[in-house]
């Protein structure tokens, strides 16, 4: 067999094996390309077409599951219809999220609401969009900063996540690989402030750090971190404000969640790489049908989820992880 007959049978046998398109599904691709502005090479479409119709096929697999009553959450395509598990993952932070000591001040006989939603206070700014960036830490540090300015004084200012990732690097973060709040929070309390997103506008990468002091919108005189349980965390939430949390947000279920009450079996209470606001908590249908949610803010733009929001179950064993990793600032 001659060289070149036998790389003429490799290049058959890899076109038959390459997976073809399902052409029925031509007009639905089409459409979503035309929706989330897609463009790409012939060779990149081939590839992010094949992963778009895996995407297809486990939204269709879980609706059929709801059909079930097998779910109590929906999932839908969505702008991250064409990305992969790994590159979705690349999104959430990839640092291992740790706390050092700290101190919650739990006060006593706290009246706890059957419901709460910070939002009708008026404290919670509108949702933002972390792109490519893997600043999810940043956003959640920023967002409770802002809601805890504005109970202060009035005041609804979104604050610069850029900032954070610029000039938090020298206390460990990654800035678009991935970071912890902790340290965030660190930064902000011994740099005596932060700046303004109008002053120091996201960019969704690393650039130098820029912050200039005469600048600076809000300073943090201390923050605190929550005990791992659920009952603190309410506590906290209802006493404090909205509250900086972690969660498992790794999962694909996570990123093309629509609505309903978020319940992932493979989500882990030990694994936390997403970071997220906690703005509320409550329950759908009657409170004794055991329906019960946490309400965060996420940081996926408003075309995710609830306009950006979502429930995750609450009461069911840190589900997801979303009391273990819990600060709150006090400016």
């Amino acid at each position: 067999m001659t060289v070149a007959v036998f790389l003429a049978i490799l290049c058959l046998r890899a076109a038959l094996a390459a997976p073809r398109p399902d052409y029925s599904l031509d007009a639905e691709w089409e459409e979503w390309k035309r929706n989330n502005a897609k463009t790409y090479s012939p060779e990149e479409e081939k590839q992010r077409r094949a992963v778009w119709e895996e995407n297809v096929k486990m939204i269709k697999w879980h609706t059929m599951q709801n059909g079930l009553w097998m779910n109590n959450f929906t999932i839908e395509m969505n702008e991250f219809g064409d990305m992969t598990g790994e590159e979705m993952r690349m999104m959430t932070d990839s640092s291992a999220l740790t706390l050092r000591n700290g101190k919650h001040i739990q006060k006593r006989n706290v009246k706890i609401p059957k419901t709460l939603d910070w939002r009708d206070t008026g404290c919670v700014a509108p949702v933002r969009s972390q792109g490519g960036c893997g600043a999810c830490w940043a956003f959640s540090v920023a967002a409770s900063i802002e809601s805890q300015l504005f109970k202060k004084t009035g005041k609804l200012i979104p604050l610069s996540v850029q900032n954070l990732i610029d000039c938090t690097v020298t206390y460990g973060n990654n800035d678009c690989s991935g970071g912890k709040p902790y340290t965030a929070f660190q930064y902000v309390k011994n740099n005596g402030g932060l700046e303004a997103e109008a002053t120091y506008p996201y960019e969704a990468k690393l650039r130098h750090c820029r912050y200039r002091p005469e600048r600076s919108v809000v300073k943090i005189a201390r923050f605190f971190v929550v005990p791992r349980n659920e009952e603190a965390l309410m506590q906290a939430l209802v006493t404090y404000g909205p509250i900086a949390v972690a969660i498992d947000g790794s999962h694909a279920s996570f990123k093309r969640y629509r609505g309903g009450i978020y319940h992932e079996p493979k989500c882990r209470s030990n694994i936390i790489n997403h970071g997220v606001l906690l703005v509320g908590y409550g329950y759908e249908g009657r409170e004794s049908d055991g329906r019960k949610y946490w309400l965060i803010k996420n940081s996926h733009g408003e075309g995710w989820g609830m306009n950006g929001y979502m429930k995750i179950a609450r009461g069911r064993n840190n589900d997801c992880g979303i009391a273990t990793y819990a600060l709150y600032p006090i400016v």
